[in-house]
C-alpha cells in the first residue's frame, strides 16, 4: 500500500517505521530537526524486536508528498489539537480512493477532518501504543499493547479498512476492525482523559491516586462524567465500560502516568482542550452535568496558557 504518516512523533514514528519496513510505501510529513535526521539517516525505531532502521519519503508539509500514485490510506498521527490546523494541508494527499484514519486521544478529530475533506473520505481509528520520540529521527515502543482499531464512521466495515487492517498485523502490529468505532473510541476516552485530567492537577502517578480514597472518587467522578456524557450523546458504550476502566487503572504500574500529565508537569503545551476541555464543551452541547471537569479544566487553565504563550515565543 502506498501510505502517508502525518506526524513522526512515537505513534506515527512506530506504525509508519513498521509498515515501511514491511515493504509498504510509507512517506511522513515531520518538521524541524525531525525532518533533517529522517531525511539525512532515516528513521530508527526502537522496540522489543531491538532496533530497525527505515528510510522513507518525507516532507515538511503534506503537498511535499503530493506525487506519483495516489495515497491508499493516509495516517493522521499529530496531536489533537493540530488535527484542525492540518486538516486543510491534507488534500492534495487525498485520491477518490483514499482513507484517512485519525489516530488522536481525543473523539473530535474524525468530525474536524470530515468537515474538511467529507465524510466519506475519513474513518475512524484509535490506537493503543506506549510509544514516544527520543529524538530527531528516533522513536521507542515498549511493544505492549501495539494496535490500532479502525472502523467506518458509518455503515459496515468496507475493503478499504479490510486491506488497512490486513497491512497492519503484517507488519507486526494488532488490527481491530470495529462494527461500531465511535463506541471504541469514547472507550478509550473513557480511560484516559480521567487519567491525565486528574493526574495534571494532582501531580500524582496511578499509585497513588487509586489508593488515596478522596483521590480515588475524584477519579471515579471523572470517569463517571465521561460515561453519562457519552450516553447523552447517543454513544452505544457497554453497561459495565466505567467498571471496566476502573479495573484497568488498578492493573496499571503504581508508577504509570498519563502523556497530558507529562506534558504538563513539563510546562508543555498538551491535550487539554482536547480532552478536559472537550468534556467541558461537549457537555456544554449536549446538556450534560459535568462539575468535576469544569473544576479540572479551571484549574488547569492557566499553567496551559503559559506553556503555550512560552512555546509560540
Amino acid at each position: 500500500m502506498r501510505i502517508a504518516i502525518v506526524g513522526a512523533g512515537g505513534v506515527g514514528g512506530v506504525f509508519g517505521g513498521l509498515l515501511a519496513r514491511a515493504g509498504h510505501d510509507v512517506s511522513f510529513v515531520a518538521r524541524g530537526a525531525n525532518l533533517e535526521a529522517i531525511r539525512a539517516q532515516g528513521l530508527r525505531v526502537h522496540g522489543p524486536w531491538g532496533t530497525f532502521v527505515v528510510r522513507p519519503g518525507v516532507a515538511e508539509e503534506p503537498a511535499g508528498l503530493a506525487r506519483g500514485s495516489p495515497f491508499d490510506a493516509v495516517l493522521v498521527c499529530v496531536k489533537a489539537g493540530q488535527v484542525r490546523e492540518v486538516a486543510a494541508a491534507l488534500r492534495p494527499l487525498v485520491g477518490e480512493g483514499t482513507v484517512v484514519v485519525p489516530l488522536q486521544n481525543g473523539v473530535e478529530a474524525a468530525e474536524a477532518l470530515s468537515a474538511e475533506l467529507g465524510a466519506g473520505r475519513v474513518a475512524g481509528g484509535l490506537c493503543h501504543v506506549f510509544a514516544w520520540r527520543e529524538g530527531p529521527g528516533e522513536v521507542r515502543t515498549t511493544g505492549t499493547p501495539l494496535q490500532i482499531t479502525l472502523g467506518e464512521l458509518k455503515g459496515p466495515v468496507t475493503p478499504r479498512l479490510t486491506r488497512l487492517a490486513e497491512a497492519i498485523r503484517g507488519s507486526g502490529a494488532g488490527a481491530v476492525l470495529a462494527d461500531d468505532v465511535v463506541a471504541a473510541a469514547w472507550e478509550k476516552f473513557l480511560f484516559i482523559d480521567p487519567f491525565g485530567s486528574v493526574g495534571a492537577v494532582t501531580r500524582a502517578p496511578i499509585g497513588v491516586m487509586r489508593s488515596e480514597p478522596r483521590t480515588r472518587a475524584l477519579l471515579v467522578a471523572a470517569v463517571e462524567e465521561v460515561d453519562a456524557l457519552a450516553r447523552a450523546r447517543g454513544v452505544a458504550l457497554a453497561a459495565d465500560a466505567v467498571a471496566r476502566t476502573l479495573a484497568r487503572y488498578d492493573e496499571l504500574p503504581a508508577e504509570a502516568t498519563a502523556s497530558m500529565q507529562r506534558d504538563v508537569a513539563a510546562g508543555r503545551p498538551s491535550e487539554l482542550h482536547e480532552q478536559t476541555g472537550a468534556v467541558v464543551r461537549l457537555g456544554e452541547a449536549a446538556g450534560a452535568n459535568v462539575p468535576v471537569h469544569r473544576f479540572l479544566y479551571a484549574a488547569l487553565l492557566p499553567q496551559e496558557a503559559a506553556a503555550r504563550r512560552a512555546g509560540s515565543g
